[in-house]
């Protein structure tokens, strides 16, 4: 995928907007997220609503994985990361680069391009430029520790300030002490360095990139807790929520049964076995689901 979008580049496929480097034309952001239900950015990007971040918040890890899971998504998870503060969940629009082990030839052309395009000779600081709140920078930086940092603490108090999220830097970051002194940032990373960034290329903003064993697009609402990270698509976002008040009311008859000592797990989960207490369960989440 990522030598195809590469290719494509070279050969025009992709094109430049908005001072980018390759990407994604606004038509092609569209067609590729169609079932997008939500707005969009003026590059393409779904957005998905404000109201509906704050409720996905809310949520754990496995209520995501059940809509995805069962709607076909198999590869929108990444977990083992380097955590910045697990107790904070990161959840935003998916701003998404691609990097890759430099090559000359490629390189160059890439770097003159950006120079003519006025952009900045920093490598991340030409995503990070056009952040907006509410976004998370997804990096691909193909695992790389050594030599494979996405910015430090001043770069990470600038990705902060313009989007108060964090980040998912399938790479390192440098400066630690510094970047974690970002008490209210969220962040994921394969490791820490005092090393820069070196062989390396960015050869897409706003494509489809590989994060570990999941697969981005820009606009997914990424969601991260202390398990790891999902890429939720946006036309799934809604159910997920809506499955999700229905898991936290049957966890939450589930468990009071429980503690009243009165009956086995096997009465009362994953269903309760005896009719009655299916029929006084399914009272009770009409009721909880009319508030």
């Amino acid at each position: 995928m990522k030598a195809v979008l590469l290719m494509g580049a070279v050969l025009g496929t992709l094109v430049t907007c908005h001072a980018q480097l390759f990407t994604f034309t606004r038509d092609d952001v569209i067609r590729y997220t169609a079932k997008n239900p939500f707005g969009r950015f003026e590059d393409g990007r779904p957005k998905v609503p404000d109201d509906l971040l704050e409720k996905v918040r809310e949520l754990s890890s496995e209520e995501v994985w059940s809509v995805l899971s069962q709607a076909g998504y198999l590869s929108q998870y990444e977990g083992n990361w380097q955590i910045l503060h697990p107790g904070k969940k990161l959840v935003g629009r998916a701003v998404t680069a691609q990097y890759m082990p430099a090559r000359p030839d490629v390189s160059d052309v890439i770097n003159a391009q950006a120079a003519s395009q006025g952009l900045p000779e920093s490598l991340p600081e030409r995503v990070i430029d056009r952040l907006q709140p509410g976004d998370v920078v997804v990096v691909d930086l193909f695992g790389k520790i050594t030599d494979g940092t996405f910015g430090g603490d001043n770069l990470h108090t600038a990705i902060y300030t313009a989007t108060r999220t964090g980040f998912v830097i399938d790479g390192s970051i440098r400066d630690l002490g510094g970047v974690f002194r970002l008490d209210d940032a969220a962040g994921y990373f394969r490791g820490s360095t005092p090393t820069t960034y070196r062989n390396v290329m960015l050869t897409g903003i706003n494509v489809p990139i590989r994060i570990g064993a999941a697969t981005v697009m820009p606009g997914d609402l990424v969601f991260g807790d202390r398990e790891g990270v999902y890429f939720i698509p946006p036309h799934l976002v809604e159910e997920v929520i809506k499955q999700a008040e229905i898991t936290h009311i049957h966890d939450e008859w589930t468990k009071a049964k429980l503690l009243t000592g009165k009956y086995k797990s096997s009465d009362l989960y994953p269903t309760p076995s005896d009719p009655v207490l299916k029929k006084e369960y399914e009272e009770y989440l009409q009721k909880r689901l009319r508030k």
